[in-house]
């Protein structure tokens, strides 16, 4: 076992301690799972997309807890003191830094978060501590693997007022793959799964160019040292920033990504064990042409897997019958796609 594996230090396995948790809070009503409609989209050019309606989201209570707070009272914060009944485990238990816990309004079943044990800003860049426990989990739960069927994680963050990040206190995200997958949409795989396609000739950076927002990925080989794993983040925190606010400019890899200790752009993270991905953000929300005024669509990292979320029907109806209005619902939300081509100066095509 190497020392990535041994970082959890868990008393059983993550996939057994998050299930029977979940399973736990389900029965005794400590966590508000909402099902979910599922249906398949194509973008214009081909890209697989699940759609999910939730009408429970429209009722979901606000992020400030169950209580209305007086005027002037801190905002609460539910990863600052996490009931045993959401807690699976701290993390690594001989010097805890992160929690790992159950979302509390789950959409998809074994929805869990790690969040600092320290209440560490969500719109700071994130620590080599923060990707070496969250690459932990995600080796962790292909490893655990049992049958035929593949076993896998998608992470997420969101960082930045135009993310879709709901809690100031930093964490991420995790999603079980085959409880993401549904028979109503098949066909569809994760996004950032796609992103194959080079995108500098030099640097290690790919994308799918079917995708109509600038967004990168990068390879995650299987013995990467911690800092290595860190350097992949910074690179691709670097190549957004580089490729949004310097068009039609050559990468800049020293380009200043952070000030007064907080990130120079909203982006979206996604990791699995074989690859990580950003997109860097403009707008959190979108409207649906034609689906009334109250229709605003917020995205998060999940787009980088290839599923949004709709609360209202007629949202619902209206993207099933024109899923050509996908691709401007992504574009408006992020920047142009971008690929650097190869020339004697590296400038962009």
């Amino acid at each position: 076992m190497s020392e990535r594996d041994m970082l959890l230090d868990l008393a059983e396995p993550l996939q057994k301690l998050v299930t029977e948790k979940f399973r736990t809070a389900y029965r005794d009503k400590s966590i508000l799972f909402s099902e979910t409609t599922v249906a398949s989209l194509r973008s214009q050019c081909g890209a697989p997309f699940q759609l999910r309606y939730c009408p429970a989201l429209a009722r979901k209570p606000n992020a400030d807890g169950p209580e209305k707070k007086e005027p002037g009272a801190p905002k609460f914060d539910p990863f600052a003191d996490p009931p045993e009944e959401l807690l699976v485990a701290s993390i690594p238990a001989n010097r805890t830094s992160h929690n790992l816990v159950l979302n509390k309004f789950p959409v998809i079943q074994n929805h869990f978060i790690i969040a600092t044990k320290a209440n560490k800003p969500q719109t700071a860049i994130l620590e080599e501590d923060d990707i070496r426990i969250t690459h932990a989990c995600l080796r962790a739960w292909r490893n655990e693997q049992h049958g035929p069927t593949e076993s896998r994680l998608f992470s997420f963050f969101n960082s930045g007022e135009h993310s879709g990040a709901s809690q100031p206190h930093r964490h991420l995200q995790f999603l079980p793959v085959e409880d993401m997958s549904s028979l109503a949409a098949p066909g569809w795989e994760l996004l950032l799964d796609r992103m194959t396609v080079r995108a500098h000739p030099d640097v290690p950076l790919f994308r799918d160019p079917t995708l109509p927002f600038l967004h990168f990925s990068t390879p995650l080989e299987d013995d990467l040292s911690s800092t290595n794993l860190y350097s992949k983040y910074l690179l691709l925190l670097k190549s957004a920033l580089s490729a949004a606010r310097f068009p039609d400019q050559p990468l800049d890899q020293n380009v200043e990504v952070e000030k007064d200790g907080q990130t120079v752009l909203s982006y979206n993270l996604a990791m699995t064990t074989e690859r990580m991905a950003i997109c860097p953000r403009s707008r959190e929300a979108v409207a649906i042409p034609g689906a009334g005024s109250e229709s605003s669509v917020a995205l998060n990292g999940t787009i980088l897997a290839g599923t949004l979320m709709v609360k209202y029907e007629v949202e619902w109806d209206t993207l099933r019958r024109n899923p050509s209005l996908l691709d401007g619902m992504l574009a408006s939300t992020g920047f142009p796609p971008a690929s650097w081509e190869r020339s004697n100066n590296g400038t962009r095509s």
